[in-house]
């Protein structure tokens, strides 16, 4: 493998970076104090327009996109890096580059699966920065850590499909500018248990979708990635072309949607660790407790140590990962993939609880960014697929390797 970042790499971090520094970080407390002064914790304030038009004047648009014909025609290995940088201001960056979920996995299920209907009605607009998405698959009723539980029904009815069921942690459903939701839900409950399910378009504005409320995270409301609803779907009635791809296919096409949506959470992670990292360090080298600078204490030295090994262990297993995907593709590096669902949310959350300590009671207060940082760190053990199911498909696929030779 080669270690060093090719010359486009090179130089879209530093033009990112350089974006971050003037205009995303200082703009993280006019954000709050908008967010603020409208009353509402899923607003979309003024500086986040300003900050999506400052990104694509730059040219920092769609970097997630590896398909040229929607996006900047990167591969996973090349937008490591750069998500990696966004996950330094999760609430901000990513969305000001228009590389924020669930919008992302949204636009690669319709660059991949759409009609070329649907590419021009909804992921044109989603390029754009003009609209956001929601993604609709957890129900309140059932694991959805296994996703052939779901039970909303999307039942054919001449050219129309009805979709009937309650749907919660819907992302991106409480932002003002979402206007699509992609609902997954069975279409035939008497199929092979895989080829049940399918994925539909649901237009917000449709007559019998009511979102009942948006879920708080840790007493986050989650904002700018658009909240998080509970929705109930009470015959609602679309156009049969609001099909995505053939019946049967939603969960294959869930699964080829949560693979790279999986790795980019993980790589804004990185940088998520590298900031509560950075924050640590500034923090101890400035305190003194007892006569001295924590820095001196034994115990913190062991933190900062500790963090920085697991940080780069965290990186390199993402890089490989993304450089899987890019040559073996998705389905090859599955147990990358798995791996880094794991490993990654785990260390990121170990690094932020060891900055807000060092910090005390501001760590956790609203005076840094660490106790948000740590509050996303942790849901992340949980969306996309709890650690647990992970650990045991990853011993599954282990176990295998060994079973036929004893």
């Amino acid at each position: 493998m080669e270690f060093a970042y090719d010359a486009r790499t090179e130089q879209l971090r530093g033009e990112l970076t350089e974006f971050l520094e003037q205009h995303v970080l200082p703009a993280e407390a006019v954000h709050a104090e908008q967010v603020a002064a409208a009353g509402d914790p899923w607003a979309r304030p003024p500086v986040l327009a300003e900050l999506k038009a400052e990104a694509r004047r730059r040219g920092l648009w769609n970097l997630f996109l590896p398909d040229p014909r929607f996006g900047a025609g990167l591969t996973n290995l090349q937008y490591a890096p750069l998500a990696e940088l966004t996950g330094r201001s999760p609430h901000l960056a990513p969305e000001a580059v228009n590389c924020a979920a669930p919008d992302t996995g949204n636009m690669e299920l319709l660059a991949e699966f759409g009609s070329p209907q649907q590419r021009q009605r909804w992921l044109t607009p989603l390029l754009e920065g003009e609209i956001r998405s929601a993604f609709c698959m957890t129900e309140p009723e059932v694991a959805s850590s296994d996703a052939t539980n779901i039970a909303t029904r999307i039942t054919r009815d001449g050219d129309q499909y009805v979709v009937n069921g309650r749907k919660w942690w819907s992302s991106g459903a409480m932002d003002p500018a979402c206007e699509i939701f992609i609902v997954m839900g069975k279409t035939d409950p008497d199929a092979d248990r895989h080829k049940q399910q399918s994925m539909i378009l649901v237009p917000r504005d449709t007559p019998g979708v009511t979102v009942r409320r948006g879920l708080h995270v840790f007493g986050y409301s989650d904002g700018p990635h658009g909240g998080h609803a509970e929705i109930d779907f009470t015959d609602v009635r679309v156009p049969a072309d609001n099909l995505i791809g053939a019946e049967g296919t939603g969960f294959a096409i869930a699964q080829a949607r949560l693979g790279p949506g999986r790795i980019h959470h993980c790589m804004r992670l990185v940088g998520m660790a590298e900031r509560a990292l950075e924050l640590l360090c500034r923090r101890v080298l400035d305190r003194v407790a007892f006569g001295r600078p924590l820095a001196e204490q034994g115990v913190v030295r062991e933190w900062i140590a500790e963090s920085r090994v697991r940080i780069e262990q965290a990186r390199l297993l993402v890089l490989k990962t993304a450089w899987l995907m890019d040559t073996v593709g998705n389905k090859g590096a599955h147990a990358e993939i798995q791996a880094i669902k794991i490993a990654t949310p785990a260390m990121a959350e170990w690094v932020i609880d060891k900055a807000i300590q060092a910090y005390g009671g501001a760590g956790v207060s609203q005076d840094t960014p660490l106790a948000a940082l740590w509050a996303q760190a942790r849901t992340l053990r949980l969306a996309d697929g709890p650690d647990e199911v992970h650990r045991a498909s990853l011993a599954k696929r282990e176990l295998r390797r060994w079973s036929t030779t004893t």
